[in-house]
């Protein structure tokens, strides 16, 4: 080869290899964004099911001669409040995800205390239906710690990336933000509690 084809080969050759780079980290970061939105969509499903559930449970409860109707109304209430909520998973900000995740509490811990209530109606519990939609609530609470576990795996990964180097540089460029994480709601530790007075 010319010597005086061997620079410009040279710079055109870094010059493709950086274009190369760059263009890899862009679509690995829409990649990524994706699979954080995608389990971001997962764990709402999940979480639609069980407000989609409780309509069904209630009606079932409501059946039970002299049930409370307090312990029924702040769990319609709770999922009314928890089904307001939403997350954008373009804007979703550590705010957005706290709220919705205090909704969602709020509305676990509501079922919980119609649960453990229900217990004390040996008639009620004995009824198919309600063992079902109980089974069926288990298993929706199973699947939504498992959903909330996936996003953060995810968004931990996505997360990574974006603060590292040189990737960081792209994604501050093109506006690539952490994702928040789902974390323990404070208190959730702790079984709710249940007066039979």
């Amino acid at each position: 080869m010319n010597r005086k084809w061997l620079i410009p080969a040279v710079i055109i050759g870094a010059v493709l290899l950086l274009g190369g780079v760059l263009i890899g980290s862009y679509n690995g970061l829409i990649g990524q964004r994706e699979s954080v939105r995608k389990s971001l969509s997962n764990l709402d499903s999940q979480y639609q099911r069980r407000a989609d559930l409780i309509p069904n449970l209630v009606s079932t409860v409501k059946g039970a001669a002299d049930f409370e109707q307090e312990t029924l109304t702040e769990v319609v209430e709770a999922r009314s409040r928890a089904t307001s909520v939403t997350i954008d998973p373009d804007t979703a900000s550590p705010e957005q995800i706290a709220a919705y995740q205090e909704s969602q509490g709020e509305l676990s811990q509501a079922l919980g205390r119609l649960l453990a209530v229900a217990e004390s109606y040996p008639q009620l519990t004995a009824t198919e239906n309600f063992r079902d939609l109980q089974v069926q609530l288990e298993g929706t609470e199973n699947r939504i710690n498992v959903a909330r576990r996936d996003f953060n795996e995810v968004a931990s990964s996505f997360n990574s990336r974006v603060q590292t180097f040189p990737t960081n540089i792209l994604a501050g460029l093109f506006g690539f933000d952490q994702f928040p994480y789902f974390e323990a709601a404070e208190g959730s530790d702790e079984a709710p509690t249940v007066d039979f007075e």
